[in-house]
């Protein structure tokens, strides 16, 4: 029991429970938004999948850094990616080590503005937390949107030639957001890296092995016969207490 309330106090307190439940800086954890504002740095390619690391400042000055795959269209996004294999986190080897005996390395974020919804599916709990998308105000369409593109020159990305641009994008209610953008010429002009700030929270996003193939609709969607939870300290001790034999006082899982 203490090592199992060991691993959700440090779960919780280093953020990563809720940690990918809110996609973007304004959604309060380190995990990317590729809906409303954001979906405009891609112009016409709003169909791709693509391997994707994301950085974004941790505690002492190191930079956390999470690579996965992502899988994007018009507005549905789907960021899988493993614990494990993040870096810079000063996540105590042992506390990894339990997260994956328990199932809870692999981790899958799906938003779906449409719905206005964030699913974030443990494949390893069979179970997965639904939240509300805090920016419900965001548009799923990025022609609700207007860009002014600055250009800063030109620079080499991994290989790509890449025209690089300040980016400022209005939404509709006049809120403007800046992003430093690497497009690339031999990619349609994909922006194999983007850098943003937002509310004081910056954050890089870098793309490798971009395909324009459109994804498949079921990677939008929860996988069937996973139990539902809308919230992570219940999810964690529930789930957790099943692995260790210790279903008996659980609380319930909310449907």
């Amino acid at each position: 029991m203490k090592k199992l309330l060991l691993l959700t106090t440090t779960l919780i307190a280093l953020g990563l429970a809720p940690a990918f439940a809110q996609p973007g800086a304004r959604g309060g954890g380190p995990s990317p938004n590729f809906g409303g504002a954001m979906s405009k740095l891609f112009g016409a390619n709003q169909t791709f999948s693509a391997n994707m690391e994301f950085q974004t400042p941790g505690p002492g000055g190191d930079t956390i850094a999470m690579p996965g795959k992502i899988n994007f269209d018009a507005g549905k996004s789907r960021f899988e990616m493993n614990m494990s294999e993040m870096r810079g986190s000063k996540m105590p080897p042992a506390t990894l080590a339990q997260m994956k005996s328990m199932g809870m390395d692999s981790v899958i974020s799906i938003s779906r503005p449409d719905l206005n919804l964030v699913y974030v599916v443990y494949p390893g709990l069979n179970s997965y937390l639904e939240k509300a998308q805090k920016d419900s105000s965001d548009s799923v369409s990025p022609d609700d949107y207007k860009a002014e593109s600055t250009d800063l020159g030109k620079e080499s990305v991994d290989g790509h030639d890449c025209a690089k641009n300040k980016v400022v994008v209005t939404d509709k209610a006049g809120t403007k957001h800046e992003s430093t953008v690497w497009n690339a010429t031999d990619l349609k002009n994909f922006p194999v890296k983007i850098e943003t700030a937002e509310q004081g929270q910056t954050a890089t996003i870098l793309f490798k092995n971009v395909s324009f193939d459109k994804p498949a609709a079921s990677l939008f969607e929860v996988p069937a016969g996973l139990t539902k939870y809308t919230d992570p300290q219940t999810m964690m001790q529930t789930e957790m207490m099943k692995k260790m034999g210790g279903g008996m006082g659980a609380p319930p899982a909310q449907h």
